[in-house]
C-alpha cells in the first residue's frame, strides 16, 4: 500500500498544484493556463522523482540485507558435505547477481534482479531447514541459476554498449521478459519445497484433533472428569 501512495504521489501533487493555482489566477487568460500547467507539472516530475528515489534506497537496503545474510551463512559452521556446497554456490550467485545489480542502470532490471535474489537466499536457506528438498534445489541451482546469471551477465554486456540497434534492442527486452518468467518460476520452485513440511503440519493436525476429540477437549462433548 505504502508503494502504491509512492506511485500515487505524483498524479495527487499535479492535481492540488493546478487546483490551487487556477482559484488564484484568472483561468480564463491562456498565460495563466500554461503557467499552472507548467507549475503543476513541476510539481509532479519533483514528487515522482522523490518516490523514485525512496523506492531505489528501498531495493538497496534489502539487496544489503541479503548480502550480509548471505557472508554470515559463509561463516558459520560446517552444515555436512551435502549441505556445504549447496550454500557455497548460492552465496556465491548471490554475490554475482548484487555485483549485476550495481552494475545494470535499469531501474526496472534492477527490481526483477532484487526479487530473483530473495527468493535465491530462502531456496539456499531451505537447504538447511528441510535436508530432504536438497534434490530439488541442486536441480536449481545446476541450470536454472546458472543460466538466469548468464543472461544477466549478456544485459550487462550490452547495455554498457552506450548504443542503439535492432539486435541489441531485441535481446535486451527478450532478457527482460524472461526475468518475469524466471520469478515466476523461482517462486513456484520454492513453494515445492514446503510441500514435505505442508504433510507434515496437516498430519500433526489430525492428530492433535483425534486426541484432542478423544480427550473431550475439542469441544464436541461435555468434559470428562
Amino acid at each position: 500500500m505504502k508503494n502504491k501512495k509512492f506511485k500515487l504521489a505524483p498524479l495527487y501533487g499535479f492535481g492540488l498544484s493546478f487546483a490551487g493555482l487556477a482559484a488564484l489566477l484568472p483561468m480564463q487568460k491562456l498565460w495563466a493556463i500554461l503557467l499552472t500547467a507548467a507549475v503543476a507539472g513541476l510539481v509532479a516530475f519533483l514528487l515522482g522523482r522523490s518516490s523514485a528515489k525512496k523506492d531505489l534506497k528501498k531495493q538497496q537496503e534489502e539487496l544489503e540485507k541479503i548480502r550480509a545474510q548471505a557472508k554470515v551463512t559463509a561463516e558459520k559452521k560446517s552444515y555436512g558435505p551435502e549441505i556445504d556446497p549447496i550454500i557455497a554456490e548460492g552465496n556465491r550467485a548471490l554475490s554475482e547477481m548484487g555485483r549485476l545489480y550495481m552494475s545494470i542502470r535499469d531501474t526496472e532490471v534492477r527490481q526483477k534482479i532484487n526479487e530473483i535474489m530473495r527468493i535465491t537466499d530462502k531456496i539456499t536457506q531451505d537447504a538447511i531447514a528441510d535436508p530432504s528438498d536438497i534434490p530439488q534445489i541442486k536441480k536449481f541451482m545446476n541450470y536454472y541459476l546458472p543460466t538466469t546469471i548468464k543472461l544477466l551477465n549478456a544485459y550487462d554486456r550490452m547495455s554498457s554498449q552506450g548504443i542503439e540497434g535492432e539486435n541489441l534492442d531485441r535481446s535486451m527486452k527478450s532478457i527482460n521478459e524472461m526475468l518475469d518468467q524466471a520469478i515466476v518460476a523461482y517462486k513456484k520452485r520454492l513453494d515445492s519445497l514446503f510441500e514435505n513440511q505442508a504433510l507434515d503440519i496437516e498430519t500433526d493436525i489430525e492428530v492433535m484433533n483425534t486426541m484432542l476429540a478423544r480427550e473431550g477437549l475439542s469441544g464436541t462433548k461435555d468434559f470428562e472428569i
